[in-house]
């Protein structure tokens, strides 16, 4: 168990954790973080807010991060200090790939907090928990981390941006962003969560985890409408089709960690109808089918998603057959569909004057418009009453897409960095 008093680099014990830890073999390996410069309690490891996370000790704050210590100076222990900022701020801990159970514990005894927090690359995990002074607040979800390596000799080919911009999604850490207009983080609890399902996620700009405000995709915005019981894992990549995903061993990296009962949606589209070869269409719909075959071979679910609507489409049709080839292989192959693009139009339509409100540019949303799309695709996933339904949030009941979600008082805080990088593909 890593505690608090140990002072040595902790890449390597992280790591040999999975394996051999104090405690019976028949426990989890548990990381047990506490946050500020007052007391240690006991069983965990200080964070303080001079620690800036290197490979060599193994967790800590990104750098750039303006955290301070704060400490009330009596009370419990874990909950009397805790590190704050006025900015957004990450922290990293070095884990190996897998899902992971994270909890933690957020509140001040003498002011307010507001928390917001996303997880790797902008994944929305807790929207908005507010604790009043002397109150606090304990929050469970799961998180995904991955990477690119997919067995012995084959690795996801990488496009430039995955390894710069996009690099928090392949590499050897899990890494929490804590948002909102004051996060007050007490303790961080971590553990393996081997047994839970995962959703992964295949698909193009539109559903990959944007690196950058203000872009954004219903793909990151749907974990936070998922229970503490399964994970998301979003494979998709910005410009893709079904052919150069399959050929960049996107699919392979998905299928080497599907296990029964997992589930994998797919929704290609976009980029796809852009091909003018003669067969582009018909090899569109046998790539569909080897995608859905792939993931029922290992025990999988799969459920395809029509793309949703560009902009113009409110006014006509701009994905060409390409929909309608989707709801195609899903009757042939008696695959459950969610047909996001009929969905999206209705929303469009909704919204009337206020749509471009939802768009950052012709095609890619923003963090109201995917965070809209995101709950019509929990709302397909009720529809269907499939299995998974189970595992929607408590606090999502439904999602009628002919009435919104108001844009005022709607907030995602942005998250920090670079802004404007374009996605790939339109």
């Amino acid at each position: 168990m890593i505690t608090k008093q140990n002072r040595f680099p902790l890449f390597g014990f992280l790591l040999s954790g999975l394996m051999s830890f104090s405690g019976s073999a028949a426990e989890p390996p548990l990381w047990k973080f506490d946050f500020g410069s007052g007391p240690i309690q006991s069983g965990y490891t200080q964070v303080l807010s001079t620690r800036i996370y290197s490979a060599e000790n193994g967790f800590g704050f990104e750098p750039g991060a303006h955290v301070i210590d704060v400490d009330r100076q009596g009370g419990n222990v874990l909950k009397r200090d805790f590190c704050t900022s006025a900015e957004p701020f990450y922290f990293s801990v070095a884990l190996p790939e897998g899902n992971y159970r994270i909890t933690i514990t957020l509140g001040d005894t003498e002011g307010a907090s507001t928390n917001t927090i996303k997880a790797e690359l902008r994944r929305l995990m807790i929207e908005n928990v507010v604790t009043l002074p002397g109150k606090f607040a304990k929050r469970t979800f799961i998180v995904n981390i991955r990477t690119p390596q997919i067995d012995a000799t084959h690795r996801v080919k990488l496009k430039e941006r995955e390894r710069t911009s996009e690099i928090r999604a392949w590499d050897e850490k899990l890494t929490l962003e804590f948002n909102g207009a004051r996060p007050c983080v007490c303790a961080v609890e971590i553990e393996p969560a081997p047994k839970v399902p995962t959703l992964f996620l295949l698909g193009d700009s539109t559903v990959c985890d944007q690196p950058n405000e203000p872009w954004n995709s219903w793909g990151q915005m749907l974990p936070r409408f998922f229970k503490s019981d399964i994970a998301v894992a979003n494979h998709a990549e910005s410009g893709e089709t079904l052919r150069n995903s399959y050929a960049a061993g996107r699919l392979a990296k998905v299928l080497s960690l599907m296990r029964p009962g997992d589930y994998l949606f797919i929704q290609y589209g976009h980029n796809d109808m852009k091909d003018r070869a003669t067969n582009a269409l018909a090899n569109y719909k046998s790539n569909l089918k080897r995608f859905v075959s792939g993931a029922r071979e290992k025990g999988g679910t799969p459920v395809l998603i029509t793309s949703m609507e560009r902009k113009a489409g409110v006014s006509q049709e701009t994905l060409g057959a390409y929909p309608d080839t989707v709801r195609e292989v899903a009757r042939e192959e008696k695959v459950p569909l969610i047909d996001l693009n009929a969905l999206s139009k209705v929303l469009y339509r909704a919204l009337g004057t206020n749509l471009n409100q939802a768009f950052q540019d012709g095609t890619h949303h923003n963090n109201y418009g995917s965070y809209e799309l995101a709950k019509c695709v929990a709302e397909g996933i009720k529809d269907l009453k499939l299995p998974l339904a189970k595992h929607l949030s408590k606090d999502f009941k439904s999602f009628d897409p002919h009435q919104p979600d108001p844009i005022n008082p709607f907030n995602i805080p942005a998250s920090p960095g670079i802004k404007g990088e374009k996605p790939l593909g339109d």
